[in-house]
């Protein structure tokens, strides 16, 4: 496991799990990363270096999707990362999740269970229901964005 001090999220991103308040576990297709960043100043900067902002993001999906919390956004317009938390933002334990990188999720008791493309799966303590609903608006999100390049 390599330890960072600084990480864009990217086309292999699949999750950025928080460890404490400044420090991130992000996993990527292959790999594994310690990152000395706390996940939301790894959400930003990211949407920072693809041209835009963490608010901003924020901004456009409640506006596209007219929805007020727990909020999918759109990192990077090209490769279409979109990427969802697992509850509010401002709570510590929000874990970022790639909609992209999903092959499929289960109910996992009272749990969920995320796996990716690469076969690498997640146990989520939260439920079916809410991993559910998060990926659907994901989903909306997803398709109103290729909605409106195509147009």
């Amino acid at each position: 496991m390599k330890n960072l001090d600084c990480y864009y999220i990217n086309r292999a991103t699949c999750a950025i799990i928080p460890i404490d308040k400044e420090v991130s576990e992000v996993h990527e297709l292959d790999e594994v990363y310690i990152v000395n960043k706390s996940v939301t100043d790894i959400v930003d900067e990211s949407c920072k270096f693809f041209g835009s902002s963490y608010k901003g993001r924020v901004d456009g999906s409640r506006k596209l999707l007219n929805m007020t919390y727990k909020l999918p956004i759109v990192i990077e317009e090209f490769y279409n990362l979109i990427f969802f938390p697992t509850c509010s933002p401002r709570f510590g334990h929000c874990i970022w999740i790639s909609l992209n990188n999903i092959t499929k999720y289960l109910k996992n008791g009272k749990n969920s269970l995320l796996v990716f493309k690469s076969d690498k799966e997640l146990d989520l303590s939260i439920s079916y229901y809410s991993l559910e609903n998060q990926i659907f608006r994901a989903t909306m999100l997803d398709s109103m964005v290729r909605k409106r390049r195509n147009n």
